[in-house]
């Protein structure tokens, strides 16, 4: 251990982490330090996320917080590991990966809870796993990653958090030299489908027992009593998977590389690259410039998640113990996709009681924005201020349309169907601003904080986060925020360089 890592005695002594994931045999990690960065800098920091891992948010502008959570410092207790997983990616096996840049310090309960939370350092340094890489991560993806997290789980999507952003001067070569970072992630688990996959594919019925069993003791508890807990397992990550998979659709977020070992296996949103929220609506729309084939495009998205689930259910096989109850496992996607994305799109529609012909409503709706290109958000949101005995309040909606008499139709037929609701227009507005954000984390907005914090102003990195955590509130003062992009954002892209 070096004499920087030799600190941790005096760092943020109130947070004691220990490790449960090393308690695993040795093949599952390796255990190694961070590498420390040199003369790192506080980016910013989510005082939520501090809270919820027993954090002062005073702390957060210390010293030692910036030492410990860039790695130059290890936290009393911590047991720092990077984890070894496999995984398909674009479809295709991709063999080992691991934690090329990401290094497990340990985990420490949730607000005092039971319920314990693992902290992670992404673009803390190499390790075995990081084949080709450098092991760092740039200040460009771990802003995007950082207010990402914190927009999503503003937007009530199951995620990892993002307790902090720490910056350095050091260079890295992407496709232009670009400043160092670090992002702390924090989440109940990292643990994903591949890591399943890695000992299924190496043939190791033993150590693929030994994952299985320590996710059902930590996480699944509640299965355990199952007849066959090992398809009880599947068949609730593959259920959370579906659901996850429906609340992207309903607010317009694509993941970009939903790559195997990117799935969650408590059916989270990790692992933040090259994604996007929804603007000018396109069902095909691909937010990964890298992936040109469209493997991961919005429309896509849904039937991905169904086959990364197969993809698990086959490394579960031999553990479940026959084909037939694995698929009886997997078989649960269909319904629980359908069922919640129709519970959230009733909620965005602003129907409260479920009637046949609501699907076919919100098919025509979507088929009108696929032809105007409507934005996403902004459509939605205008969609809440229309009254049910007026067309005054529609011009805010039909601005957003090329073919306003077929819009005028589908309205025509929409207030039909609200005379069957109980709430007034009051009412059913506030319903509908609860389940139709405002404010979402749109591109530009992050390239412009980003720019910014190239030149060392972190502000409008701080004003976004706190703008995405009430992205269902109307903020008059950040009207400006809710707009539709710039001309010159048309032009930006995303990739899986970062």
């Amino acid at each position: 251990m070096t004499a920087t890592h030799d600190k941790a005695a005096q760092a943020l002594p109130a947070l004691i982490l220990d490790n449960s994931f090393a308690s695993l045999p040795a093949p599952f990690y390796t255990s190694l330090n961070p590498t420390a960065l040199p003369a790192p800098y506080l980016v910013c920091a989510s005082v939520p996320v501090a809270e919820a891992i027993g954090l002062d948010p005073a702390s957060l502008h210390l010293p030692d917080f910036v030492e410990s959570f860039t790695g130059n410092q290890l936290l009393n207790g911590s047991k720092p590991l990077a984890a070894v997983y496999s995984g398909h990616q674009f479809g295709v096996w991709a063999g080992q990966l691991g934690d090329g840049r990401a290094i497990l310090l340990g985990d420490v309960p949730a607000n005092g809870t039971q319920t314990r939370l693992e902290i992670q350092l992404k673009g803390s340094g190499l390790t075995p796993y990081s084949r080709m890489g450098d092991g760092r991560a740039v200040l460009r993806s771990s802003i995007r990653e950082f207010l990402c997290s914190e927009a999503m789980a503003a937007l009530g999507i199951p995620t990892s958090r993002a307790l902090c952003i720490t910056g350095s001067d050091q260079y890295v070569m992407r496709e232009k030299p670009e400043t160092s970072a670090v992002v702390t992630r924090v989440a109940p688990s990292f643990i994903r489908f591949g890591s399943f996959e890695h000992w299924y594919y190496n043939n190791k019925p033993e150590e693929l027992q030994t994952l299985a069993d320590f996710v059902l003791d930590k996480y699944y508890p509640e299965l355990l009593e199952a007849a066959n807990p090992y398809q009880a397992l599947l068949t609730e990550i593959t259920r959370r998977t579906a659901e996850l998979m429906a609340h992207w659709q309903a607010v317009g977020f694509m993941h970009g590389v939903m790559n195997t070992d990117n799935m969650s296996i408590l059916g989270l949103t990790i692992d933040y690259g090259p994604f996007g929220f929804m603007e000018a609506y396109d069902e095909g729309h691909i937010c990964n410039h890298t992936d040109s084939q469209g493997r991961y495009s919005y429309r896509m998205q849904p039937t991905i998640g169904h086959w990364n689930c197969h993809a698990l259910g086959q490394a579960m096989l031999p553990l479940i113990g026959s084909v037939e109850d694995t698929q009886a496992a997997l078989s649960v996607y269909k319904d629980s996709y359908q069922q919640k994305l129709d519970e959230l799109l009733h909620r965005k529609f602003g129907l409260s009681v479920k009637q046949d012909g609501d699907a076919e409503l919100f098919d025509r709706f979507f088929a009108l924005m696929q032809g105007s290109h409507a934005d996403f958000t902004l459509t939605f949101r205008a969609l809440s201020s229309i009254a049910r005995g007026t067309a005054e309040q529609d011009e805010d909606l039909r601005d957003l349309f090329i073919d306003r008499n077929a819009l005028d139709d589908w309205l025509g037929n929409y207030r039909e169907r609200l005379q069957s609701e109980s709430l007034d227009d009051a009412a059913r507005k506030t319903s509908m601003q609860a389940a139709n954000p405002k404010y979402i984390l749109r591109n530009y907005l992050a390239q412009i904080a980003i720019e910014k914090a190239e030149k060392k102003d972190f502000s409008e990195v701080e004003k976004l986060l706190q703008i995405l955590r009430n992205p269902f509130d109307e903020q008059p003062e950040h009207e400006s925020y809710a707009e539709l992009p710039p001309d010159w954002a048309k032009h930006l892209e995303v990739s899986c360089s970062s």
